[in-house]
């Protein structure tokens, strides 16, 4: 009988093969960050911070405040009905019924279609049809759809991850099941609940052909909910496409970077606070 401190040859070769693939997937990750870090960091200025964008400084400042609009109005819109769908689904739905599977299909197509397929509904439907031209509202909108699917099924996931007897404890004390559910459950849930809403701030902040249809791309800040603006994912596409900002389109990338890093940091301690509660 093998002792269990020694390992087998395939045990050696499945260990090997997986801390391998940890290490490329590791030095991957480093590589982009110093690859963008080194190209970008040498090109921020202060006339890119300018409030408004011109020809010569390529300033991204409207692009990063609009892009924050961005995501404030998208979540305000998706993450509501993403949580409360997956409540639903995990805590109202009876098991079997049709109805969830229907739902739950729809999620996962609607997590299969290409981004561009977005855009263009949204062109025709937030922007022509409801008239509200193209503008942060449609673009948000657009968004929501398409990360409604993300939020709704981490959601799903942290929500099922919460032990039954959570739920017991709370009824057999004379709780109500909205009272457990907002009180036991969303709690002890909320960590993979900010994990998916995170996931969905990274798709919201990257994104730019649903945006190019429906928010618009003009360089200036938006002052309300139906005035065009570009967000900085699309500023950054915009300058390297032209050729002429090459080095402002790393930089821009570097502050992308930035932002994201910082949306984490924040959320993860968040979650920690909440899970200590």
């Amino acid at each position: 009988m093998r002792s269990k401190g020694k390992r087998g040859p395939l045990s050696w070769v499945l260990f090997i093969l997986t801390v391998g693939a940890a290490l490329i997937t590791f030095g991957i990750l480093i590589f982009l960050i110093a690859y963008i870090l080194i190209k970008g960091v040498p090109h921020l200025s202060p006339s890119l911070f300018a409030w408004e964008y011109t020809s010569e400084n390529a300033s991204l400042m409207p692009a990063l405040i609009n892009t924050l609009f961005m995501v404030v109005v998208t979540l305000i819109v998706a993450v509501p009905i993403g949580i409360g769908s997956a409540i639903y689904l995990v805590e109202y739905a009876r098991r079997g019924n049709k109805l969830v599977g229907v739902i739950r299909m729809t999620a996962e197509t609607l997590s299969g279609i290409p981004s561009i397929v977005y855009g263009l509904f949204g062109m025709l439907f937030f922007v022509r049809t409801l008239n509200m031209g193209r503008s942060i509202l449609a673009g948000a909108l657009t968004l929501a759809i398409m990360i409604l699917p993300l939020i709704m099924r981490t959601t799903e996931e942290a929500l099922k991850a919460v032990p039954d007897s959570f739920r017991e404890g709370s009824f057999g004390l004379g709780a109500g099941r909205v009272r457990t559910i907002f009180r036991i459950i969303l709690p002890s849930a909320m960590p993979g609940i900010l994990a998916g809403i995170i996931l969905a701030v990274g798709r919201i902040v990257g994104e730019t052909a649903a945006l190019m249809y429906t928010a618009g791309t003009v360089a200036k800040v938006a002052n309300g909910l139906f005035d065009s603006g570009r967000t900085l994912a699309y500023h950054m596409y915009n300058l390297s496409s032209e050729g002429f900002y090459t080095d402002q389109a790393f930089a821009t990338a570097v502050v992308l970077l930035v932002i994201v890093m910082i949306i984490n940091w924040l959320s993860g301690r968040v979650a920690k606070k909440l899970t200590k509660a």
